[in-house]
């Protein structure tokens, strides 16, 4: 079983939307940014960890400010989640964030972002 730490889920988040999803959703409201994350169930499921250990990891991530959940909305990250998964992308896993977004938007996402 993968070590549950939100280091673990972001960077699991990212590789299921680089790799499974091959899609990255970006939200610009205003000057915040959000990331849609992957659904609860998608990250237990790549991390092999049955579903209810995510929810107290999820409910940990909301009150640091890192993400934000709405029901039957999904979850996605706030402005201080997003730079955490944009330094992850850019610091792991650039070329395929440029490979999906384009190197442009890519950077122009990195550059407004951190």
């Amino acid at each position: 079983m993968a070590s549950l730490t939100e280091d673990a889920i972001f960077e699991a988040a990212i590789q299921i939307m680089i790799s499974t999803d091959r899609c990255i959703t970006v939200h610009f409201a205003g000057k915040d940014i959000s990331v849609r994350f992957p659904t609860t169930r998608k990250l237990a499921e790549h991390l092999q960890i049955p579903h209810y250990y995510m929810l107290p990891c999820f409910a940990t991530m909301e009150e640091k400010a890192l993400i934000t959940r709405m029901e039957r909305v999904g979850i996605s990250t706030t402005q201080k989640g997003s730079r955490k998964l944009i330094a992850l992308l850019a610091a792991k896993y650039r070329k395929d964030a440029e490979r999906i977004l384009g190197p442009t938007v890519f950077s122009e996402l990195y550059q407004r972002i951190m």
